[in-house]
């Protein structure tokens, strides 16, 4: 398929209309009413209030965007355990041994997962009788003798044809516990990198939490105070997360990337036994779910914060795209958001008329000439030459056209930009979902212009670290501790020296003239 660009003169219309992704806005039924209230948690750095108890199951970004070394395939990631504190031991971060994550395509455009990925941990603990430690000495490599706690993981592929083992016992990255711990986490990273069968590779463990944004407009849009704006909240903090780079027809309709380029891609968490009902109105018959339940979902960045109601936010996870459509609250929300209206009431900016149909189109159908008012063929599943028409339905995903080529020049805004290898069309580590989401709330869409008093967005552009030019691309974890509290000028780079005083600066290097254990190799 070839991807039809507008006219010239329109172009930037488009290119400011698709902003709207950013906006989470596409909640589409993000929750089912048919579901009792506390069915399950929700994702992304702690939206919802269930999830908020469980950190390893709490899904924080999804990520899909065609590799950019390696254009014949693509990259998809996801991250789990917001907030993870460097210096957060004895114990670090480890994934869950009794959690399913699950990275989930449709192809179809059925809102239902025609390929599923899927990683299984397990723990092992080389002295839990004589030691407190995470590691006994300096770490070397994966199998160093020191690393005293390690996690391994089988990762599965599971389509129409059946459930295949790709990987068995493959090794996790681990925490990275200080400079005097691992004084090469690099290598270590190296040695966690993959190949997969059929092509690709896969990588887990921690990482630096590539979102960039200041949290703070949840502090009512920053106190009505616009020059508050600029901290990154997520600076100096670490994720756990898995990756995935495979050949683009191990996901297109078909194995034909070339026919059908438009995948549906999101990420969810299943727990075995997981309450699925209101915790304050249990009963002996409702406490536990005998199966795996799923308590966490990822499609698009801020949806469930910015769209979904708070009455609706922990059942948004516990369900499959294909039923988004069923849930009438969540999808009137989608026509008429909920945050421009306090946009209106706290900066005195119109909020758009209702309906928002370019938000509809973009959340619950992708971008196509038919599809509604954005006049532009990009990532709907009705672009796929083999898809059935009867089968799309409207359903929240991170769509992606794999047939877009990767941009020699990424654009923080995305398809905003005219860079149309960015997100909405899937997402990559760089794109900048707040600026975007807050444009595309205000009707960037329909007007084709940017609202002046929002256009320097949270001003933080960018992460406050470099990602990677090759897999997994994400930067490395942090060493130097958040909770400092008023920090100075200590030489870091860009954003991340202005987030000192927000608690991502004024480290402490860890295991510099501090305590460290040396092997008893050494010591003799």
């Amino acid at each position: 398929m070839t991807l039809r660009h507008p006219a010239p003169r329109k172009r930037r219309a488009l290119d400011q209309s698709l902003l709207v992704l950013g906006t989470g806005a596409l909640a589409t039924g993000v929750a089912v009413l048919a579901l009792a209230p506390g069915v399950s948690s929700a994702s992304s750095h702690r939206e919802a209030p269930m999830i908020a108890g469980d950190p390893r199951a709490d899904n924080t970004d999804t990520y899909a965007f065609t590799s950019p070394d390696k254009p014949d395939t693509v990259t998809l990631a996801a991250n789990w355990i917001p907030m993870e504190e460097p210096n957060g031991g004895p114990n670090f971060y480890a994934f869950a041994d009794d959690a399913k994550y699950h990275i989930k395509i449709d192809n179809t455009g059925d809102g239902k997962a025609d390929v599923t990925y899927t990683w299984r941990f397990r723990n092992e603990i080389r002295d839990a009788a004589q030691q407190f430690l995470y590691n006994t000495g300096p770490v070397d490599s994966l199998n160093d003798p020191d690393l005293n706690f390690r996690q391994f993981y089988d990762l599965t592929v599971t389509t129409a044809r059946g459930t295949t083992t790709l990987l068995h016992d493959a090794p996790v990255a681990p925490s990275r516990t200080g400079k005097a711990s691992m004084p090469d986490y690099g290598k270590l990273r190296d040695q966690a990198v993959r190949p997969v069968r059929g092509g690709g590779q896969t990588y887990a463990g921690q990482a630096e939490d590539p979102f960039f944004a200041d949290l703070r407009v949840f502090d009512l849009l920053y106190g009505g105070d616009l020059s508050e704006r600029g901290k990154d909240t997520l600076a100096g903090y670490n994720v756990n997360s898995v990756a995935l780079q495979v050949p683009k027809k191990l996901l297109a309709l078909k194995g034909d990337s070339a026919r059908n380029p438009v995948v549906g891609v999101w990420s969810t968490t299943e727990r075995k036994g997981a309450t699925v009902t209101d915790s304050r109105k249990q009963t002996p018959k409702t406490l536990p779910h005998p199966g795996w339940r799923q308590v966490s979902r990822l499609g698009n960045p801020l949806v469930n914060e910015v769209v979904v109601p708070l009455k609706y936010k922990d059942a948004f996870n516990s369900i499959s795209p294909d039923q988004d459509r069923t849930v009438q609250p969540v999808v009137d929300k989608v026509y008429d958001p909920i945050l421009p209206k306090l946009i209106q009431k706290v900066y005195g900016i119109p909020a758009p008329k209702a309906p928002r149909n370019d938000l509809a189109e973009i959340y619950l159908t992708g971008i196509c000439k038919a599809c509604g008012p954005i006049k532009a063929d990009l990532n709907a599943h009705s672009l796929n030459k083999d898809a059935s028409a009867k089968q799309i339905v409207p359903a929240e995903e991170l769509r992606l056209n794999m047939a877009v080529p990767p941009t020699a020049e990424p654009q923080r805004l995305g398809v905003l930009a005219g860079d149309l290898a960015g997100f909405p069309n899937g997402r990559r580590l760089a794109d900048d979902a707040i600026d975007i989401s807050l444009q595309a709330v205000e009707g960037a869409a329909q007007t084709g212009q940017l609202v002046p008093e929002l256009a320097d967005g949270d001003q933080v552009d960018t992460n406050e670290v470099p990602f990677g030019d090759r897999f997994p691309y994400l930067a490395l974890p942090h060493t130097k501790n958040v909770n400092s509290g008023q920090g100075g000028d200590l030489g870091m780079p860009g954003d991340y020296k202005h987030a000192a005083a927000f608690g991502g600066a004024g480290a402490l290097l860890l295991g510099t003239g501090g305590f460290r254990l040396w092997r008893r190799r050494h010591l003799g």
